[in-house]
């Protein structure tokens, strides 16, 4: 199990990568064999089939990864040859030679290792002429322009969809979090239900950090992309997240604080019953931010279009031995209103 797990993939691949993959490959090996004749344009296809990534923008850094791999690593094969002549062993030093020289410069891992697969397959495949090692070089640049023309022209993916679904989800799940805490607040608690409270306070950490790696991938998706229509919605998502990451950090805050400060007499607090009321109209504005944002899931019917915070809220010392707790949870209170509200 373990085997087939480090060889396949959790996902496939989209059917139109492979399909563009394809078409440059193919592409790249037939323009190159007709303006380059000699022999077979592997250094094009190869180029061609690396360069087409799942973005614009990935595929114009990979395709100055292939072409300064390729020129360095062509080199290193050109002079090691005339100065040491046809030897069988050459190549071997020319692998070497290619892989100290990419760490001497500190060179990405992909660009180490273009330079020596291209130092090797020059002198494995070709020879010390310097035409040869030219026309090696343009052979790898055109592989490279046709495989971002290609990836550049035939539908750019903008990957905003699961974005929108991460953020949506996270969103959801936070006023859930909120609207759970307010009902803890007001009920007595068996540890039972205390723990749960923690465990499903501490999942939004997975789900913040899924959303932020959407979004991040939503906005890469749009570097060097001609379709930028997207942008401004993507922009969008980016500012409810930064204003809902704060959030997630107060609830779980918050919810470590009733769990560790518990016990059966809180909820005869009556500053308790105020701040679980501000709890729920949190929660109400964090659905309404999602909904705003078109990005929730699944919209509520029953979340209004007016905000809940409305002002801050202002309570008299509690009566009880509770201030640790309400203090917490206060302070706590007050910036979730802020980041809600834009008051800090």
């Amino acid at each position: 199990m373990r085997v087939t797990a480090a060889l396949r993939s959790t996902k496939r691949s989209p059917l139109l990568q492979l399909v563009k993959s394809a078409v440059a490959t193919l592409g790249a090996w037939l323009l190159a064999g007709w303006l380059i004749p000699g022999p077979l344009p592997v250094f094009a296809a190869i180029a061609a089939l690396l360069v087409v990534q799942p973005s614009v923008n990935q595929s114009f850094a990979k395709a100055l990864e292939r072409s300064i791999g390729v020129i360095v690593g062509v080199v290193i094969a050109v002079l090691l040859s005339l100065l040491l002549g046809p030897q069988s062993w050459v190549v071997l030093l020319a692998i070497v030679v290619a892989m100290l020289v990419a760490w001497t410069f500190r060179a990405s891992t992909g660009t180490g290792n273009q330079v020596a697969i291209s130092a090797m397959l020059v002198l494995a495949l070709g020879s010390s002429d310097p035409d040869y090692a030219v026309n090696r070089i343009l052979e790898t640049l055109i592989g490279v322009a046709f495989a971002l023309i290609v990836n550049a022209l035939v539908v750019p993916p903008v990957l905003t969809a699961p974005a929108r679904r991460d953020l949506g989800l996270l969103g959801t799940e936070l006023a859930a979090s909120l609207d759970r805490l307010a009902a803890a607040l007001l009920s007595t608690q068996q540890p039972a239900q205390l723990h749960e409270l923690m465990l499903e306070a501490r999942l939004l950490r997975p789900m913040q950090a899924s959303a932020e790696a959407s979004i991040a991938a939503g906005e890469e998706s749009l570097t060097l992309n001609p379709r930028r229509a997207a942008k401004g919605e993507v922009a969008e998502m980016r500012a409810l997240f930064d204003r809902l990451s704060p959030i997630v950090t107060q609830v779980i805050g918050m919810t470590r604080a009733f769990f560790d400060h518990y016990d059966d007499t809180l909820a005869d607090e009556p500053t308790v019953h105020a701040i679980a009321e501000q709890l729920r109209r949190a929660g109400h504005d964090v659905r309404l931010a999602v909904q705003v944002a078109d990005v929730a899931p699944e919209p509520s019917a029953e979340t209004s279009a007016i905000p809940a915070l409305t002002a801050p809220l202002q309570l008299k010392p509690p009566a009880s031995g509770h201030w640790i707790l309400i203090g917490s949870l206060m302070e706590d209170l007050r910036r979730i209103r802020g980041e809600l509200v834009g008051d800090e």
